[in-house]
């Protein structure tokens, strides 16, 4: 949050038009949202893999639980 202060004060600060500030305060609007967006996507990615070697796991304790190696 403050190097997102301190961009937004320097794009104001800057001596050029209106409209290069506009420019380069959208581009650092959609660096910003991207980098959230990406982000959010790595997480879920991560937390789904979790849940499904969460399940894998299960089904082999299951499987080791159920089989006996001395019954013939």
């Amino acid at each position: 949050m403050i190097s997102l202060s301190a961009t937004t004060i320097g794009i104001c600060y800057l001596p050029v038009d209106g409209w290069v500030k506009g420019y380069i305060g959208m581009g650092t609007l959609f660096t910003v949202a991207s980098t959230f967006s990406v982000a959010k996507t790595t997480r879920d990615m991560h937390e789904s893999n979790r849940i499904i070697s969460r399940v894998d796991e299960a089904k082999l304790e299951r499987m080791l639980a159920e089989h006996d190696p001395f019954s013939k």
